[in-house]
């Protein structure tokens, strides 16, 4: 319109041609010639219908969602929209804010998405309570390092066996033995499309597994106990021992649980002088050890839903999963902050 004008053509002209009202032609002509291209080609702001409510309203219901149920004197924690919604109609009046007084539900949860808030939901996060957790960290990176490097060597042919042997090793305690108190269906075409199991279930104890990886092989040393104290850890240790040859040093990447640091620990070790080496993890940085990844396999694949008949048998099926494992290994790589490890 605004080129066929500029052409010469008169305004009903111009209105034949592109399919448009004369009044049409004449107002996109005249906001170019008031305000510019820009606001020829778009809509003029309008002044519309005035906000019900305003800013300081908007602020004072955002502060109120910051604050925690328990400080507003409820007992909630986190709390609802429902909870929210109710105490802003309850107190707006005294906090200077009538426009909040027939506050919608829809409402609430656009000034809340507005400020980005979501205060019925809670994110856990881990506090870094370890002044050294940096110092620590690369020291556990440079381990990751170092086996690459030594992995990639077997692979290329330039080292058939490494001095030393790292291994990442961790407790999984509290697995629980449940069992059915009725048989499983089975499925059966065009009956029963997946397996149908009563929700009711016994409990027969749990049991502790302690197990390490071998960053080198992929294949996992690992006891199952009833508990993870020191006692425990040095069936796990002694087991190492016999596992590999005596000139090899076995290097353990670990975390800071006290059967590790105790007494009982510590007065094995000095029986085999030279023959193991311990990496702590930063203190709630249990995340480094590559071994997490390799349980959480293992939860979400073999423990999820799984039933027995007796805890013997949760502890041999545990066993025969290993087995499993170790019969075609697979190495776990670190990939977190590698590359930054090669720099340095």
């Amino acid at each position: 319109m605004l080129l066929d004008s500029a052409a010469g053509l008169s305004d009903g002209e111009v209105a034949r041609r592109n399919g448009v009202s004369r009044y049409t032609v004449a107002l996109c002509v005249r906001k170019f010639l008031q305000f510019g291209l820009e606001a020829a080609l778009g809509d003029l702001p309008r002044p519309g219908k005035s906000r019900l409510i305003p800013d300081d309203a908007i602020a004072w219901v955002q502060n109120c969602s910051c604050q925690k149920p328990k400080d507003l004197g409820y007992s909630y924690e986190p709390g609802t929209y429902t909870l929210l919604q109710q105490h802003i109609r309850k107190h707006c009046i005294e906090a200077g804010h009538p426009s909040l007084s027939g506050l919608s539900r829809s409402r609430l949860h656009r000034i809340l998405t507005q400020g980005e808030l979501r205060p019925h939901k809670i994110r856990y996060y881990v506090e870094r309570r370890d002044p050294e957790f940096e110092r620590k960290m690369v020291e556990v990176l440079h381990v990751y390092k170092e086996v690459e490097i030594v992995n990639m060597g077997m692979v290329e042919g330039t080292l058939q066996e490494p001095t030393v042997v790292t291994i990442s090793y961790d407790e999984k305690p509290g697995i629980q033995a449940l069992a059915t108190t009725t048989p499983d269906r089975p499925p059966k075409p065009n009956k029963f499309a997946s397996h149908i199991r009563d929700y009711e279930y016994e409990r027969l104890g749990t049991v502790s597994l302690l197990a390490g990886l071998d960053l080198h092989t992929g294949r996992v040393t690992e006891i199952v106990r009833d508990r993870h104290a020191s006692a425990d850890f040095i069936v796990l240790l002694t087991k190492l021992d016999e596992v590999y040859p005596p000139q090899t040093r076995i290097r353990l990447l670990l975390d800071n649980h006290s059967a590790h640091i105790s007494k009982e620990t510590q007065a094995w070790l000095k029986l085999h002088p030279q023959r193991f080496e311990f990496v702590f993890t930063p203190k709630h940085g249990s995340w480094l050890n590559i071994i997490e990844t390799m349980f959480s396999k293992m939860t979400r694949s073999m423990l999820r839903g799984i039933r027995v008949a007796s805890k013997q048998e949760l502890i041999d099926r545990i066993h025969l999963y290993f087995e499993e494992i170790n019969t075609d290994p697979v190495i776990f790589r670190w990939k977190y902050k590698m590359d930054e490890m090669a720099i340095v």
